[in-house]
C-alpha cells in the first residue's frame, strides 16, 4: 500500500512539474530516462539474473512473454507495412504493447489474487521474459524503426553499447557459469533497484498527458486491445496444450500476459522517438484500465 502511495504521489509531481513555466522539462526527462536506462536497469539485471538457475522447468512460463513480443512484433510490423504507417508508430506499438507490466503492476496483483506461491513465477516471466526483453529485442525494435536513411549498420554498435544490454550479458554468463554477485554489491543494487517503480511513474508524470484526440486515436485502442485481450488469449490457447490449466504456473503466466504495457517499455520508445505521446499514454493509462481486464481474466481462469 505504502508502495502504491508513493508511486502515485510521484506521477502527481511529475504532471505538476510538466506545467510550471520555466520547468526545464526536455533536459530533466532525459535525466530521469537516462537514471532508469544506464543505471536502475543494470542494477536490476546484477540483483536478479545471477539467481535464476537455469532450468527446462523455467522455460514455459518465461517464453510467454517472448512469445508475445514476438508475435506483437509480427502482427504491427505487418500492419504497418500494409497499411502504410509511419516507422515510429510501428515501432512503438511493437515495443509498448508487446511487453507487459509484470513487476511493478504484476507482483503486487499476483500476491493479491495467489498469496507468495504465485511470486516466484511473476519473478520468472519477469526476469527471464520482459526484463530480458526489453535489454535486448526492444533495443533492436527501436533502433530499426528510429533509424535514418544510411544508419542501419550502426544498429549493432547501439545494441553493444547501451549499458542494460551489456550488463544483461554480463549477468547471463554469471547464471550459466553460477557466480553470484558480490555480496558487497548487494545492498546498493537492491536499494538502486528499489527505485525503479517510483522513478519511471514519476517519467511518465513528466510526458503524460491526456486528451480526447488521443483517446481517440486507433493506435492507442489497438495497442491496448491487444495487450489486455489478445495476448493473454493467445498465451491461454496455446499454454493450455503444455500446462494443466488448474495449475498455478498456468494461472500466473495468463495473468501476466495480460498486465498493462510495461512502463520501462515506453521509456525505451521515448528514448528512441518513437511516438512519445501514445508511448506514455500506454503505459500510463493502462494500468488503471487493465486492473479491470486483469480480474475479468482471473474469473475466467479460476
Amino acid at each position: 500500500m505504502t508502495a502504491a502511495l508513493i508511486a502515485f504521489l510521484c506521477l502527481l509531481l511529475g504532471l505538476f512539474l510538466q506545467k510550471r513555466p520555466g520547468f526545464p522539462l526536455e533536459k530533466v526527462t532525459q535525466w530521469v530516462n537516462a537514471y532508469l536506462l544506464n543505471i536502475v536497469l543494470p542494477a536490476l539485471a546484477l540483483l536478479y539474473i545471477p539467481q535464476i538457475a537455469p532450468s527446462w522447468d523455467l522455460l514455459l512460463p518465461i517464453s510467454a512473454a517472448w512469445f508475445t513480443f514476438l508475435l506483437s512484433w509480427l502482427i504491427f510490423g505487418s500492419l504497418g507495412k500494409i497499411l502504410n504507417w509511419d516507422n515510429q508508430t510501428t515501432g512503438c506499438l511493437v515495443i509498448v504493447a508487446g511487453l507487459a507490466n509484470t513487476s511493478f503492476m504484476g507482483f503486487p496483483v499476483i500476491e493479491g489474487l495467489y498469496g507468495r506461491a504465485g511470486l516466484p513465477i511473476a519473478l520468472l516471466i519477469d526476469q527471464g521474459g520482459s526484463f530480458l526483453l526489453v535489454s535486448s529485442l526492444a533495443i533492436i525494435v527501436g533502433s530499426i524503426y528510429s533509424h535514418e536513411e544510411g544508419n542501419l549498420a550502426q544498429i549493432p554498435l547501439k545494441i553493444l553499447t547501451f549499458p542494460p544490454f551489456a550488463f544483461l550479458l554480463l549477468t547471463v554468463l554469471m547464471s550459466l557459469m553460477q557466480w553470484e554477485t558480490p555480496q558487497f554489491l548487494m545492498p546498493i543494487v537492491a536499494a538502486i533497484g528499489k527505485t525503479m517503480a517510483p522513478v519511471a511513474i514519476f517519467a511518465i508524470g513528466l510526458k503524460f498527458s491526456l486528451d480526447f484526440d488521443s483517446l481517440g486515436s486507433r493506435f492507442y485502442w489497438m495497442g491496448m486491445g491487444y495487450r489486455l485481450v489478445f495476448a493473454p488469449f493467445a498465451v491461454y490457447l496455446l499454454y493450455a496444450n503444455f500446462l494443466s490449466t488448474e495449475s498455478l504456473e498456468f494461472k500466473v503466466t495468463v495473468l501476466e500476459s495480460g498486465m498493462a504495457p510495461m512502463i520501462t517499455g515506453s521509456i525505451v520508445a521515448i528514448k528512441y522517438g518513437l511516438k512519445p505521446k501514445l508511448a506514455t499514454l500506454l503505459a500510463g493509462l493502462g494500468i488503471p484500465i487493465s486492473i479491470l481486464s486483469v480480474m475479468v481474466w482471473y474469473y475466467l481462469i479460476s
